[in-house]
């Protein structure tokens, strides 16, 4: 690695698994100090053997205003400074299609996802806001491709996605000059995404039968990323070397979602 971000402090939440890990490795592995909140005792004591001294991992959950502001104290006391955040912690809803939802369940559900999925980011942003704005720093939000189609999740999951575009594009807009507001939004990955609770939905997306051939046929690129496929646009919107004039930006790294159907199609049917 080129260091390229050295001497950095970031913070990482849901970092224990997938995205959030790969991009809690890159950072580390390029100059970075990380705080990492997590729920897991085992990833938490996986990060530290892995990472030593280099990250910082606390135990909380997103939801919870307390936590988020002791994970941001811990960290700016242990590393001396923030400049990245990454909100990043997430649920899925396995594409429960709207009409199969009891109207009694509904209400428990929205609730759970959207409290992890979009609350969970703004408690984050708002626990860091001054140690950020010291710095000049950023926040790179973990979005998605339901972010801008339908079809990769139910009602509740791709609404959530889609809201957090305007929460990029207002905090950008209200929070320059002094913290640049980004985000990367990967398509099908291979990673541990968890259910609800509300649903009583015990599995992750690695136990979606099939899914790898899925997520193959349907990008023109022909196959299903992995976590570490989009860790240096975290590195890239979080360097201010290379990235300090970009804000309310969106990297789509989905395989090319917005043209399939395209060449490579063309190509096999050729």
């Amino acid at each position: 690695m080129t260091r390229r971000l050295e001497g950095y402090g970031a913070i990482v939440t849901g970092g224990g698994k997938g995205i959030g890990r790969a991009v809690v490795d890159r950072f580390v592995a390029e100059g970075t100090r990380v705080g990492v909140l997590l729920r897991s005792q085992a990833d938490a004591d996986s990060l530290r053997e892995q990472h030593g001294d280099a990250v910082l991992p606390v135990l909380g959950d997103v939801r919870s205003w307390a936590d988020n502001q002791r994970l941001v104290t811990q960290t700016v006391a242990a590393f001396g400074r923030l400049d990245v955040l990454v909100p990043n912690a997430g649920v899925y809803d396995f594409s429960d299609r709207f009409e199969t939802i009891a109207g009694e369940d509904l209400e428990a559900r929205f609730h759970e996802l959207f409290s992890i999925n979009v609350q969970g980011y703004l408690l984050a942003v708002r626990a860091a806001l001054e140690p950020l704005r010291e710095a000049q720093g950023s926040v790179i939000f973990t979005l998605s491709s339901s972010s801008f189609y339908p079809g990769g999740g139910g009602v509740l999951y791709v609404s959530s996605k889609h809201a957090l575009v305007g929460t990029v594009k207002q905090l950008a807009f209200e929070l320059a000059p002094d913290i640049r507001i980004n985000a990367v939004a990967p398509g099908g990955t291979r990673t541990n995404l968890g259910g609800l609770d509300a649903a009583g939905d015990g599995r992750s997306l690695a136990d979606i039968p099939g899914f790898d051939a899925m997520v193959a046929k349907t990008v023109p690129l022909g196959f299903l990323s992995e976590p570490e496929d989009h860790a240096s646009l975290y590195v890239t919107l979080a360097s201010r070397t290379e990235s300090r004039f970009v804000t309310a930006e969106i990297i789509r790294s989905d395989g090319g979602l917005m043209v399939r159907g395209g060449g490579r199609k063309r190509k096999e049917t050729a």
